[in-house]
């Protein structure tokens, strides 16, 4: 099979032939259709010690499964993480992390809608919103904000508010559904709002907390870091949560699992559709690493091997 790795740390990417993997205990291998490129995999590559598996979410058909595994047979369609090689032909899958994508779903809306999907819908109920209140999404052009962005809106938002690092990316993010779009770098960002999903970090974090009415909740699921002063929180009784689906996933797997219903749910009922950027084929896995770094996705970047 073919697989993409790289031998150096920030070292280019490279296709290369391997074994196909075997299946161990618990798992399921999976014959890969689509693969979603994240954030934090693409920083891997520049910021790990030493070369790291390039793994993430796949979704495709299972075509083998180790000793222990139930509720899945050769020729399901499943999609979920990879912790070993994803960017590849053929990938290895934890059986109970691996969920049934239903018929007639492509797999690159699969891959695209639920990992992404459940991030957002995950941020989003924990800040707790109420019809009728106004939000702002950082990052609202990138796999996870655009859906956060429609989620908001379909859980009542009068007002969404998309914060982009380009205004080249307004009208994307507009036809998405939000009413304003703002760009990182103005001076100012309009009107409070009552919660901010964030997904950028870092320097962002305090106009983000500064559009927050009194009462206000900013919820952070970034890795970018950041900090935010405790007298900007003080003034207005703002509050910060963090929030992180592996957590959530590992300790409260029954909740994970309502976020992921509700997806299908709304992909099934209410025309909720991921956007994305490609696809692009796996031998172009460093360019569609690039539009990731660049912050030039309009949605969720996709391998298709």
């Amino acid at each position: 099979m073919r697989r993409v790795r790289y031998a150096s740390t920030g070292g280019p990417l490279f296709l290369e032939e391997a074994l196909v993997p075997e299946p161990g205990a618990g798992e399921v291998l999976v014959r890969c259709e689509a693969v979603g490129v994240t954030l934090p995999v693409v920083r891997k590559v520049t910021e790990a010690a030493e070369p790291v598996p390039l793994g993430g979410e796949v979704a495709g058909e299972v075509v083998a499964f180790g000793a222990g595994v139930t509720g899945h047979a050769v020729g399901d369609r499943v999609t979920g993480l990879c912790f070993g090689h994803g960017y590849a032909d053929f990938a290895v899958l934890r059986g109970d992390m691996a969920s049934p994508v239903p018929d007639g779903v492509g797999a690159v809306d699969a891959v695209a809608l639920v990992r992404s999907g459940v991030v957002a819908l995950g941020a989003l109920s924990a800040a707790r919103p109420r019809p009728g209140e106004a939000a702002l999404v950082t990052a609202a052009a990138s796999g996870v904000g655009h859906l956060a962005v429609r989620l908001a809106r379909a859980r009542g938002a009068s007002r969404v508010v998309g914060a982009v690092s380009d205004a080249a990316k307004a009208d994307f993010v507009r036809s998405l559904g939000a009413d304003e779009v703002v760009v990182y770098g103005d001076d100012d960002w309009g009107e409070p709002v009552d919660y901010v999903l964030d997904g950028v970090g870092g320097d962002l974090l305090t106009p983000a907390v500064g559009i927050l009415a009194p009462g206000g909740r900013l919820v952070a699921y970034s890795s970018g870091g950041g900090t935010v002063r405790a007298y900007d929180l003080l003034v207005g009784a703002r509050t910060v949560t963090g929030f992180q689906t592996a957590r959530v996933a590992r300790e409260m797997p029954q909740v994970y699992e309502s976020w992921r219903r509700e997806l299908w749910r709304l992909y099934a009922t209410e025309g909720l559709r991921p956007v994305v950027h490609g696809p692009f084929a796996l031998e172009d896995a460093a360019k569609a690493h690039e539009v990731v770094t660049s912050r030039g996705n309009l949605g969720k970047v996709v391998l298709v091997p």
